[in-house]
């Protein structure tokens, strides 16, 4: 059997992973960037900061959008944990 470390392929779809792993960082800490922005601006307003309604409807789209191969199960499972890390991240005192 072969090392998998040192075959070719192993290396560049671990790259691979590796870069979209970078992204998926990148891109929650953008989106609870975008959200604390929101949820400040909501507070200055006098606004509610949770719109159960709104996370209801973003998950429905998200769905909808969904093309796989990611089953709606597992799409609504990762958005739901999302949406907890996100609420405590803004929310958490520093």
């Amino acid at each position: 059997m072969t090392d998998p470390t040192s075959d070719p392929t192993v290396r560049r779809l671990r790259d691979e992973i590796s870069d979209v792993d970078r992204r998926i960082v990148e891109a929650v800490n953008a989106r609870v960037e975008l959200v604390e922005r929101l949820r400040r601006y909501k507070a200055s307003q006098g606004m509610p900061f949770l719109d159960p309604e709104r996370e209801r409807q973003m998950l429905e789209d998200l769905v909808r959008a969904n093309q796989g191969p990611v089953s709606s199960e597992a799409l609504r499972e990762f958005f739901a944990k999302l949406l907890d890390l996100t609420k405590r991240e803004v929310t958490r005192e520093d």
